[in-house]
């Protein structure tokens, strides 16, 4: 970056004007909100390596699946993913998150990959940066993004970085602190410019030295706006590059710092309500609208039955909405009322077991078993990425009875009608009147579907109808 004087002294200004247009400018920063530059790739010795990505879907597009390498195969590391893409490609899948990739800490460690020694390299445990390439390359050939886990908030406690003091957090005493009860890790300080520009440098390293398309960033909300803006300004300026970014948060002003989905727990919680507390489905519609509520057009919020995290403290799907049946009927309601989709590993096989993420961590997942489960989701997910009503149309429920959440999506001619009962037990819905005596296709299934004045639904299950 040039300096003021260096840039006007080119044009051989004169000094007395020099300092006037100094101070007005300084004036200028003052009355407004300082913008922070954009940093650009021209400032780095990467460059690209092979072609950028060209088919990165749109935001309403995605099906997002979470991979935690450690329990996907045995092997634990990214050949072990690589070897399973085509598996992943035929559930419906386009963009693929990868849990963090980088050395793990082992100064006051737990062995969480959230505690990242190293920015710039690829933890041994999970092969080289040439498997990572590898990795990326093949998910491309098959149409298929692929997003890095990035933690930006802090680092671990061996962490090169720590040697210089001024860019984390420091109490009155002057020790260095870790956030929230986070013993394990170090918090970063982000007035440091110095700091910032080191960390804009290594997200900008996977993008241009991977091939990446982008990142799910942790604990979006303990960092700074301005910092994620600065950001993402600087990987939307690398050319020929789309880049997808996904918060970890709630919080709706990130969308204006560039990001392009956000987390939704709040129909996360009400979904868990609903199946595990019997609370009415209208509060699910509650929860929706308030989380679409000022969201800007083409960003989009994450909806799950389950992520590393749920699955670790709380359980597997199963567990969580009751049993197979019921996590079924809770993915549909995540993934056709409305939203990005997130499959997280090992679900669509109904995987029985909780998955480690921590290093030492041993569990993995078996491929092996449960084949219906699996051909449901495809059936699920494949239906979805044909419908644009069920991607893109508008949402109007029909919410009289507490027990079955029934809603229908619209864009243009095409109409799709989503019926779920999400009770352990059969429950007869009386349709509404928009429904009443008409007649449809059964969109997973082929055939024909001619609805009378109400329906019984089995325990847990669900209709999905078209015209």
């Amino acid at each position: 970056m040039h300096s003021i004087y260096t840039i006007f002294n080119q044009k051989q200004l004169p000094v007395w004007l020099l300092f006037t247009l100094a101070v007005t400018l300084f004036s200028a920063c003052k009355k407004e909100e300082i913008k922070f530059p954009t940093i650009h790739p021209g400032e780095s010795t990467y460059v690209q390596y092979d072609v950028p990505f060209d088919q990165v879907p749109a935001t309403s597009d995605i099906v997002l699946y979470e991979v935690n390498l450690r329990a996907f195969s045995a092997a634990g590391n990214l050949k072990g993913v690589e070897a399973r893409l085509d598996s992943i490609k035929n559930l419906g899948v386009n963009v693929v998150w990868l849990m963090p990739i980088y050395p793990i800490g082992e100064l006051n460690a737990i062995g969480s990959p959230y505690a990242v020694k190293d920015y710039f390299k690829v933890n041994p445990d999970y092969g080289t940066l040439e498997d990572l390439r590898e990795l990326v390359k093949a998910s491309h050939q098959r149409g298929m993004a692929v997003m890095l886990d990035w933690v930006g908030n802090h680092t671990a406690w061996d962490n090169s970085w720590i040697q210089t003091k001024a860019w984390y957090t420091q109490d009155a005493s002057g020790s260095i602190v870790s956030p929230n009860t986070w013993t394990d890790v170090a918090d970063l300080n982000f007035s440091s410019m110095a700091m910032r520009k080191e960390m804009i440098k290594a997200m900008k390293y996977w993008v241009l030295e991977a091939n990446v398309d982008g990142y799910r960033c942790d604990y979006a909300e303990g960092v700074p706006n301005d910092f994620w803006k600065q950001a993402i300004d600087t990987l939307h300026s690398i050319p020929n590059r789309d880049i997808l970014m996904f918060a970890e948060a709630g919080d709706k002003s990130l969308f204006s710092a560039g990001f392009d989905m956000t987390f939704g727990w709040g129909f996360y919680d009400q979904l868990k309500g609903v199946f595990q507390n019997n609370r009415p489905v209208s509060e699910l519609v509650s929860a929706h609208s308030a989380e679409y509520a000022n969201v800007p057009s083409g960003d989009q919020i994450v909806r799950w039955t389950t992520n590393h995290d749920n699955n670790a403290t709380e359980g597997t799907p199963q567990t969580i909405f009751n049993n197979p049946q019921g996590s079924m009927a809770a993915f549909v309601l995540t993934s056709y009322m409305g939203g990005v989709p997130l499959l997280y590993n090992g679900q669509e096989v109904g995987c029985p077991t909780q998955l480690s993420f921590f290093k030492g961590g041993n569990t993995k997942i078996d491929w092996n078993i449960n084949a219906g489960i699996s051909a449901e989701y495809k059936k699920l997910l494949g239906f979805r990425q044909s419908s644009n009503a069920v991607r893109r149309g508008s949402l109007e429920t029909f919410s009289a009875n507490p027990d079955v959440l029934a809603f229908r999506r619209t864009a243009g001619s095409e109409e799709v009608c989503v019926l779920v009962n999400v009770r352990a037990t059969a429950v007869n819905y009386t349709l509404p009147a928009a429904l009443a005596n008409t007649s449809w296709v059964n969109a997973l299934t082929g055939e024909s579907v001619a609805l009378g004045a109400s329906l019984s639904l089995p325990a847990f299950n669900y209709l999905i109808i078209k015209k």
